[in-house]
């Protein structure tokens, strides 16, 4: 369909190119290809500043032969000068393929340097920091009450969504100066990856009701700060209570390739944790997060034609060996969640009641809810399958709206004992109120061990009694006895 379209309606795709002199193109590529090897390779390029360097160096050099070959205004020198980030990522994975030589001096599975805490802000419900090489992400988590959760309606889903993830890349990660503005393209994906990452292993809601947010604040960028994100979101959660399934990392992995005019690969080699210099042409960038025992979620982006089966073999592999490294270093620093929230983070008190007690709890027109609310200070949101999570700053607010919600809604139980109140006299008995709104009978022959001749006798209407449940039919009516409750009566023999 989509080549049917194109046939009837596309266009030619526009071909952008340098618009430079050929020659001079040609001559330059050919100065900067054998130049660049000598300037990139006489020591490893550790730092994003070292490899800053080495482009400002061969920037310099170019310029200087630029001039010599008679190009003397600097605007027509600028535009060959942009020639020279292409040639760094070409002679990049040139090394790679031939020499298994990466620029900073790395082995092709090994990792940068590893660095993570946890606990770094004292006021917040969880926090850590995670870093790989230059790449450094402050994670924190923020505990929330059920009823903060975020609907979502979109054309493929729609529901609560108790889990988001935010992502945070200011111009400062970059070393840049810039507007800080509303959220880009690049924010939203990110977030939704290192968001994707973590759900499998997030706790039932029955287990942990919180709603949950987490930031990645990216303070420096030099390559995958979304697996590093990843990481520091798994620290942040752990810190702050909640009960991970099992801890998850993420780790990118990158390749060096080239291939035939049929698109076929003649040479390739797959390298783990790649970073901006070796994502040229004939390279992937290709993110993998998991747990010990399987991937969460994947993201690839590939400047090639395809991929083989085996070279995604490769990349597995390597990406799982990675994992687990930054998995062992993540048990180090914190080997489970804590047991306890931090005293900061809001009491969450779970019950279960009859659905249809809910209106009995929320009353008319809200005026039961609002007014447990407004007594104990505590936010109280009803699921309809009778689920009740009760949020408060305290356990003695939350055990206070639950005490009273109890009252509302509890069912009574044969052989429960209560201190009820006469609500109405009958010649046969009396109703006594033994929980709001739930009256049972107290029959004339219940009420004393002795003969009762006229039950006003001896109960009055407002009077508190303590009763027993002696019976409840299936349509949870039941019946009260205070005899029942009095000592038995000892018999003289004669």
């Amino acid at each position: 369909l989509i080549k049917k379209v194109q046939a009837e309606a596309g266009k030619e795709k526009m071909v952008f190119d340098f618009h430079l002199d050929d020659e001079i193109k040609i001559k330059s590529v050919a100065y900067l290809e054998e130049k660049a090897p000598e300037v990139m390779y006489n020591s490893p390029k550790i730092l994003k500043a070292d490899r800053l360097a080495v482009k400002a160096k061969l920037s310099e050099m170019l310029n200087d032969y630029l001039i010599s070959l008679g190009i003397e205004v600097e605007a027509d020198r600028k535009k060959y000068l942009e020639l020279v980030d292409k040639i760094v990522k070409k002679t990049t994975s040139k090394f790679i393929l031939e020499k298994n030589q990466r620029l900073d001096g790395r082995a092709m599975d090994e990792i940068r340097k590893l660095v993570a805490e946890v606990d770094l802000l004292p006021h917040n419900h969880g926090s850590s920091l995670f870093m790989r090489g230059e790449t450094q992400v402050l994670s924190t988590v923020t505990l929330g009450a059920p009823g903060d959760f975020q609907m979502v309606e979109t054309m493929e889903d729609e529901g609560k969504k108790t889990y988001f993830h935010h992502y945070n890349f200011p111009p400062y990660a970059t070393g840049e100066t810039g507007r800080v503005g509303s959220t880009g393209r690049r924010e939203i994906g990110h977030g939704a990856l290192a968001e994707k990452a973590l759900v499998p292993v997030l706790p039932a809601k029955i287990d942990f009701p919180y709603t949950i947010r987490n930031v990645s604040e990216v303070l420096g960028s030099n390559g995958s700060s979304s697996m590093a994100s990843a990481c520091a979101s798994t620290l942040s959660l752990m810190a702050a209570g909640v009960p991970l399934k099992k801890p998850v990392a993420g780790i990118a992995i990158g390749l060096a390739s080239e291939e035939d005019s049929a698109g076929n690969f003649t040479k390739y080699k797959v390298f783990t944790d790649l970073q901006d210099v070796e994502d040229g042409d004939g390279g992937m960038d290709f993110k993998v997060t998991g747990t010990r025992d399987g991937i969460t979620a994947l993201q690839m982006d590939t400047k090639t034609h395809g991929l083989t089966a085996e070279i995604m073999i490769e990349a597995f592999a390597q990406a799982k060996a990675g994992r687990l490294k930054i998995i062992d270093l993540i048990e180090s620093v914190i080997p489970t969640h804590r047991a306890k929230l931090a005293e900061s983070a809001p009491c969450i008190f779970t019950m279960k009641i009859n659905p249809d007690k809910i209106r009995d709890v929320i009353g008319s027109g809200g005026k039961i809810i609002n007014e447990i609310i407004a007594q104990t200070g505590a936010s109280i949101d009803i699921e309809d399958d009778g689920s009740i999570f009760i949020t408060a700053e305290n356990a003695e607010s939350a055990d206070r709206a639950k005490v009273w919600i109890d009252s509302l809604t509890k069912e009574v139980e044969v052989g429960e004992v209560y201190d009820g109140k006469v609500i109405k006299i009958m010649d046969f008995g009396a109703f006594i109120e033994v929980l709001p709104k739930q009256e049972g009978l107290l029959h004339v022959s219940e009420i004393s061990n002795t003969r009762v001749a006229n039950v006003s006798d001896v109960l009055k209407e407002g009077e508190m009694i303590k009763v027993k449940v002696i019976k409840k039919d299936p349509g949870g009516k039941f019946s009260l006895s205070a005899k029942a409750l009095l000592p038995r009566p000892e018999f003289k023999k004669e």
